[in-house]
């Protein structure tokens, strides 16, 4: 198996599959080896042809949870696609990176709601057209309340769930995705848990009406909720902030907070739970620092089995080039490793843009 083509379910046995959705259903890695036919033997008389050579190979798979779905390491962060964080590629452009992610062995894509992604749902779903039963695609449903400090939800609008899932899907051109998401900010940050539950009770609907095939959410440092969640047993799938780097979106980590996200990775692997991490390059504090130490700190994310995809924002083929190029190359933890990190974190440890975060 080379990890790159991974079969989903038909949209028939999708829907087919909805009464028993409890049960594992999922993309299923096609069968691998070299290509050729089995061996029936050597014919006598006839010279063995020398074995086909062995596709080069792709990379490393694992299985998210209890979802059955085996997919590549990397996973493709679609906030990197928008204008509004930087992007400044032309639309087609964006699309071409997109497509050439997939070309690279990206089977994994992630993206958001049109108020915190912008444009990103259309460039990804444009950039995944024809290819869309070859992919996994996860978004995220948003909620706030804009006019309340902090934005804290007072409660939650059923109805707009649906509008949510609905836009969602027209923005990607797709009648499902493979996973929908409560975002972490805006959403669980401005939720409390009970708030939160009703949302997946409104997306079990949308799992009914055949638009959302699994559920999760992200969570950026407010872990107490997450674990919450977690413990609620409803969930396929957690995205958690988890890197060399102690932050969250905006939260630098307390030790007692690393302790509480790490509670939250163990009890998720002990329930069979898919998890991603996100905020591997520390959210961006590693991205000017060279491709060895973003190599590093994802070695580092990777070395801990639990984790099964590491979700990445990647705005230009250079960035996605040196990303895959990486993991193709090597993916396991070393001293060196060690070394680099450590180095790289003392020189984050003195910038104003992490000194002077919110410790949570």
């Amino acid at each position: 198996m080379d990890g790159k083509n991974p079969r989903h379910v038909t949209r028939r046995e999708f829907l087919e599959s909805l009464a028993v959705f409890g049960a594992s259903v999922g993309l299923v890695a096609c069968g691998g080896g070299s290509g050729g036919a089995d061996s029936v033997g050597a014919v006598p008389g006839v010279p063995e042809l020398p074995p086909e050579p062995e596709a080069p190979a792709g990379l490393p798979t694992r299985v998210l949870g209890r979802t059955g779905v085996e997919v590549p390491i990397l996973g493709y962060g679609g906030a990197a696609l928008a204008a509004r964080y930087g992007n400044s590629l032309s639309i087609p452009d964006r699309v071409e990176l997109v497509r050439r992610a997939y070309d690279e062995g990206i089977r994994y894509f992630d993206t958001a709601h049109q108020f915190s992604y912008s444009e990103s749902q259309e460039v990804l779903g444009e950039g995944l057209q024809g290819i869309r039963d070859d992919v996994f695609i996860t978004s995220k449903v948003d909620f706030w309340n804009p006019g309340a400090a902090g934005g804290q939800l007072e409660r939650v609008d059923r109805a707009d769930v649906a509008r949510q899932v609905e836009d969602i899907l027209a923005a990607l051109g797709t009648d499902y995705v493979d996973a929908m998401f409560i975002h972490g900010t805006p959403g669980l940050e401005q939720m409390t848990v009970e708030q939160a539950l009703e949302v997946r009770e409104e997306l079990g609907k949308a799992q009914d009406r055949g638009q959302v095939r699994f559920v999760g959410f992200s969570a950026h440092h407010y872990f107490d909720k997450a674990l919450a969640l977690i413990e609620s047993d409803q969930f396929d799938l957690c995205m958690l902030a988890y890197g060399y780097i102690p932050r969250g979106l905006s939260r630098r980590y307390v030790p007692a907070t690393i302790e509480l996200r790490d509670a939250c990775i163990a009890r998720a692997d002990e329930l069979g739970m898919g998890i991603v991490a996100m905020k591997v390059l520390g959210a961006g504090l590693l991205g000017g620092f060279e491709q060895p130490v973003r190599a590093a700190a994802c070695r580092y994310i990777l070395k801990d089995e639990r984790i099964h995809n590491l979700t990445i924002g990647m705005g230009s083929p250079e960035e996605l080039d040196a990303n895959v190029g990486s993991l193709l190359e090597n993916t396991q933890w070393s001293d060196a490793d060690a070394e680099l990190l450590e180095e790289a974190g003392a020189r984050v440890a003195e910038l104003d843009a992490f000194r002077n975060m919110p410790a949570a």
